[in-house]
């Protein structure tokens, strides 16, 4: 109970009691102090947080590079403005098409079997047992119980393929060696996240996981190199204003584009290293987060029947007379139940529970206590969720807590999935872009029912369900069909 791995969840009860501003506890004999409620975070976002050097931090950084999650200080500054405008909403509404796509091909052709959370990735037939089906041929066959996290993962990594570096590997359709190796990575991570005796990478790397990783690594970062390579040629060859006039012409900008182009306040760009390093923490850390926020915020709409019914009529009023039915950029600002929805849902299940940071200066409690420099903090955003002086019947899945009247009376920092301060979720707007789409088409085409068996919350980095997320999804007659759609995309 004393673990990390046990907070959000068997800590739960202490979290709701509301008698603790902050507690301390151990992990790896290391001491933690863990901070929850708003007036307490005011403070220490005030007094600057830094993230805590931890002891997987060595592996996270052969993994991601020392991008925007793991540096700090004037670098991190530096990157974190250089990065601003790859966000802008200008650069976000070409995506919206991409996230429309994918979708599409999600609920058209789905791989089954080959990328299960407890598969066996390094199983030589591993390629050869991939199933090419669509959920309505599922759904008539009677296989309509679909594991959520498997399919919207895979979706969600097709969608960041194609954003960040402009490729299209059809992973959705047929294996893909680079996205085979992002969900490897993702699984040997947490797998030693839960082993601390590996977290020395001595050891880490005299074992199977170790060597598979390093492989699984260096696959991943000669894509990205490669991309990286190939753009900087280009821009070389065409200089910087005709390489911008083309993409904007054609509306392809990526992130690589943008992080090439970028300059600091001296004239300055990033260095290729730099670029990669930006690029995989992106890949790797936006694909599992959104992919959470999706499933659970469909488990949450199968539990309520009445809240599922009032997003669909409002998608349904809002695409009327529109063929193709798909969702344009103006559109994700007209839907805000489903925005309460999606709000409602990442408050119960934030995808991260708990973000871990050092003091960088003496951080002062309301109750005057005294939080010394250097010392480790956890930030829980599970119990800040579930804070039940701030949310009262904290349990309770309710989007009218997010209704516009209402939320301006909450505290911002009652409501942190992205976290909060200067070092909160550069990429935020892009995922809420993306769960907005695909949940009003997935809604347009599906109804979502609960399985019969209860679902158990699994805290992990990213927050699942023990033993997947499934749903049972059946088919909604109309012109929503994603066949339509796919039928109508040019042929190559």
């Amino acid at each position: 109970m004393s673990t990390a791995r046990g907070f959000g969840v068997s800590l739960s009860p202490l979290l709701r009691t509301g008698s603790l501003a902050t507690w301390g506890c151990y992990y790896c004999t290391q001491g933690q102090i863990v901070l929850w409620l708003p007036e307490t975070l005011a403070g220490a976002w005030e007094a600057g947080l830094r993230p805590k050097i931890w002891r997987m931090i060595p592996t996270t950084i052969f993994l991601q590079g020392d991008g925007l999650l793991l540096s700090k200080g004037d670098k991190w500054s530096r990157h974190r403005r250089m990065l601003t405008p790859a966000f802008h909403f200008d650069v976000l509404k070409p995506h919206v098409k991409i996230f429309n796509q994918s979708a599409d091909i999600m609920h058209s052709a789905i791989s089954l079997g080959l990328w299960g959370r407890d598969h066996d990735h390094h199983h030589p037939g591993a390629s050869s047992r991939i199933l090419q089906a669509k959920w309505r041929r599922l759904c008539a066959e009677g296989s309509n119980y679909l594991d959520m996290f498997e399919h919207i993962s895979l979706m969600t990594l097709d969608s960041l393929q194609k954003c960040i570096f402009s490729h299209n590997s059809n992973c959705q359709e047929k294996p893909s060696a680079y996205i085979s190796a992002i969900m490897e990575l993702s699984s040997l991570v947490v797998k030693r996240y839960n082993q601390p005796l590996l977290y020395w990478d001595a050891l880490y790397y005299l074992t199977s996981q170790g060597r598979h990783f390093s492989r699984a690594c260096r696959l991943v970062h000669d894509f990205s190199n490669a991309v990286i390579q190939d753009q900087r040629c280009i821009l070389a060859q065409q200089g910087s204003e005709a390489f911008l006039r083309d993409k904007a012409k054609s509306k392809t900008i990526d992130f690589i584009d943008v992080l090439l182009l970028a300059k600091d306040e001296d004239g300055k760009a990033l260095s290729d290293k730099d670029i990669q390093a930006e690029a995989d923490t992106f890949m790797f850390g936006g694909h599992d987060t959104t992919a959470s926020g999706i499933s659970w915020v469909l488990y949450n709409l199968a539990q309520h029947q009445e809240h599922q019914d009032h997003c669909r009529q409002e998608i349904q009023e809002l695409l009327r007379g529109r063929q193709p039915e798909e969702i344009e950029w103006d559109d994700l600002s007209q839907m805000p139940f489903l925005t309460m929805c999606i709000k409602g849902s990442l408050r119960l299940h934030p995808p991260v529970a708990m973000i871990s940071r050092c003091c960088t200066k003496d951080i002062q409690l309301p109750d005057g206590r005294i939080i010394p420099k250097g010392n480790i903090c956890l930030v829980s955003i599970f119990g800040t969720h579930y804070n039940p002086a701030v949310w009262p019947n904290p349990e309770v899945f309710d989007p009218y807590r997010f209704d516009i009247s209402k939320s301006q009376k909450i505290s911002p920092l009652a409501f942190i999935p992205f976290s909060a301060g200067p070092r909160n979720c550069i990429g935020q707007n892009f995922a809420m872009s993306e769960m907005k789409v695909v949940l009003a088409l997935t809604l347009l085409r599906f109804r979502v029912l609960p399985d019969k068996d209860p679902v158990r919350r699994k805290p992990e980095i990213i927050l699942r369900a023990e033993s997947g997320l499934c749903l049972k999804v059946e088919p909604l007659l109309g012109p929503s069909s994603p066949e339509a759609h796919l039928s109508e995309a040019p042929q190559e």
